[in-house]
């Protein structure tokens, strides 16, 4: 798994609208997040409703959080209905899995905040709550209830 102060890799994958999405445009914009995902990840499941939540309170201006799935459109698009998913997500050609190579993947979710140099500024590998709260204060987002009782992490 690439690591925090590491380049990352420049790419452009296919949305699930058909689209194009690339990694330096977006960064022109500001920091992105991305989330590596499977379908049939229990701990993807579990933190997904969190990873919407952020997205949901953090301004538009401050940080994009972007999904990229090692599944199908089908099955991609099955996922974010049945978790009330909205973010922008991307399909990393399955069975290839060029994107998830080139970030060295091992488990999901695993996130990956750039920073508009293209640097890596935040590297976890399954949910962290500490580092969603991380992100949280820096974005002003708000990712847990006030007395939800969420377990520190889980494992991909």
């Amino acid at each position: 798994m690439l690591r925090e102060g590491d380049l990352a890799p420049s790419f452009e994958l296919t949305n699930l609208s058909g689209g194009s999405w690339s990694l330096t445009r977006a960064l022109a914009s500001g920091p992105v997040l991305l989330v590596f995902f499977k379908i049939s990840c229990e701990t993807c499941q579990f933190t997904f409703p969190f990873l919407q939540r952020l997205a949901s309170s953090t301004p538009a201006d401050s940080m994009a959080i972007v999904a990229i799935s090692q599944d199908d459109a089908i099955g991609t698009r099955q996922f974010h209905e049945r978790f009330g998913i909205s973010l922008p997500t991307l399909l990393d050609k399955p069975w290839a899995f060029p994107v998830s190579s080139a970030f060295d993947i091992a488990h999901v979710p695993s996130l990956f905040l750039v920073e508009p140099d293209g640097r890596i500024s935040l590297a976890v590998e399954g949910f962290s709550k500490a580092h969603l709260e991380q992100l949280g204060a820096r974005f002003h987002a708000v990712p847990f209830g006030l007395h939800e009782r969420i377990p520190a992490m889980r494992p991909g």
